[in-house]
């Protein structure tokens, strides 16, 4: 049996929900491969619960499986050899079923049921407002296809809408909760094996490594045998349509073109004609738009940058997709050396930012250290960028940090330079300022007597 990693907040939420002294209804949602039936399954294996996955075949069919499944929960088998019955008449069934517990129902692809009958939800939020609302029930919509959940579960023309008690928006784990699918990898170990699979569980669970990472890339990628191969091709096959558009944003984003002005031209497209497509690529949690952290209205600014939001898809479109004859021919060898030629400088030392602001995030909201910030990100402007910017209205704090993924140890010269970029950053004009360091070798002895004197300059040896 597969081990259950991490959740909690997800999980507590939903006992909470369970705990109401009335109907509730949630909905939760997100990417394929992100763990959504996993949760579910977690959540009902102590509560009585019908679990209902729903299928693209016609809805009488559905209708077919939904009963079998009330008829196995109740160990009633009567209620399968019905016929003719419809989705009010199995509600019904249940609404009758004296229980003491709140009674869990879950419609995982929700979506499915909606493609075959596109009534359905407003069938359900019919049957919600007549059996069940005022019943002891919890109804879980559970769905992959983002946009049809939008449309008819979340959207304010969706017709369940104001019906939810609550949602889930599963995203992908972080490096520490990611970290648990290999317990015996050191961190500098994890931090490759994060930059190439990320934090989506389903492709943490397919990639095994044993030692060599260039080997588990061989043998968990590289290989066209092997699940992940063409894993990103099937994904967007089954969110989106025009899927060669898809591909050619996210392979420019990817090769290193982050304004919306250089994804437009290396695709030799109008600027106007890609914001359906990256807003869509938002929306599944596989690109993020940023915009320097001083900015006062992110949605409207002009200094926007987009970025692969999901390590395993920013790899391949890197290091897999563009040799992918080299990968048909099984010349693996030189696909090989170009990965390794390349990875820490174009990937790792990347991601290792990403991870680093995580970290910083981790310290300052388990208080080890004495800052208060409201949000992180990074900055820039036309001539100087800085890795790390932390802002805390409240005590007007501002954290400047620089992460070095390097052999060489940082040197006080590091902690200088960031100091000069940070005169550029004024936030508050009576701003308390911090300066934080992230090193994967350490820190030359002089930069460490320098920190022991300074009162506001912490220093991080990570991994």
């Amino acid at each position: 049996m597969k081990k259950f990693i991490n959740r909690k907040q997800e999980l507590d939420f939903l006992e909470k929900q369970y705990q109401e002294q009335k109907s509730s209804l949630v909905v939760i949602y997100g990417r394929r491969r992100i763990g959504k039936t996993a949760l579910i399954k977690k959540f009902i294996e102590d509560k009585p619960a019908i679990y209902f996955l729903g299928s693209e075949e016609v809805e009488s069919q559905n209708i077919e499986y939904f009963k079998r499944a009330v008829s196995s929960f109740l160990k009633n088998p009567l209620i399968e050899k019905l016929s003719g019955i419809s989705w009010d008449d199995i509600f019904d069934i249940l609404v009758k079923t004296k229980s003491d517990k709140k009674m869990v129902i879950v419609f995982d692809e929700f979506q499915n049921l909606c493609k075959t009958n596109p009534a359905f939800a407003s069938i359900l939020q019919r049957i919600w407002d007549e059996k069940l609302k005022s019943g002891n029930f919890m109804l879980i919509l559970c769905g992959s296809l983002i946009s049809m959940m939008q449309e008819y579960a979340l959207s304010y023309s969706s017709p369940l809408y104001g019906r939810r008690t609550g949602q889930i928006k599963l995203k992908q784990f972080s490096f520490k909760e990611a970290k648990e699918f290999f317990p015996d990898a050191s961190d500098d170990e994890f931090i490759w094996i994060y930059s190439v699979v990320g934090g989506v569980p389903k492709y943490l669970e397919m990639f095994k490594y044993e030692g060599d990472i260039y080997k588990a890339i061989e043998e968990n990628i590289l290989s066209r045998q092997s699940f992940l191969y063409e894993e990103p091709l099937f994904l967007l096959e089954k969110e989106v349509h025009e899927i060669g558009s898809y591909f050619s944003i996210i392979k420019s984003i990817a090769l290193g073109n982050h304004k919306l002005s250089q994804i437009a031209q290396s695709l030799s497209v109008p600027q106007t004609k890609l914001t359906k497509y990256l807003n869509t690529l938002i929306e599944l949690d596989i690109i993020r738009r940023e915009v320097p952290i001083t900015e006062e209205y992110p949605e409207k600014s002009k200094r926007g940058l987009y970025f692969i939001n999901d390590n395993f898809i920013n790899f391949w479109f890197k290091f897999v997709y563009p040799y992918r004859e080299q990968l048909e021919l099984d010349n693996i060898e030189y696909v090989i050396e170009n990965i390794r030629s390349k990875i820490v400088a174009s990937h790792i030392s990347y991601v290792y930012e990403e991870v680093c602001k995580q970290i910083l995030s981790d310290l300052i909201r388990s208080k080890k250290m004495d800052v208060h910030v409201d949000k992180i990100g990074k900055w820039w402007d036309g001539k100087s960028e800085i890795d790390i910017v932390g802002i805390g209205r409240s005590m007007r704090h501002v954290v400047f940090g620089e992460c070095k993924y390097s052999q060489n140890m940082a040197d006080i010269d590091v902690f200088f330079d960031l100091k000069k970029k940070a005169e550029n950053v004024k936030v508050f004009p009576d701003q308390k300022e911090f300066y934080v360091l992230f090193s994967r070798a350490g820190f030359s002895e002089r930069l460490l007597e320098y920190a022991e004197e300074a009162k506001n300059l912490f220093l991080i040896k990570f991994p």
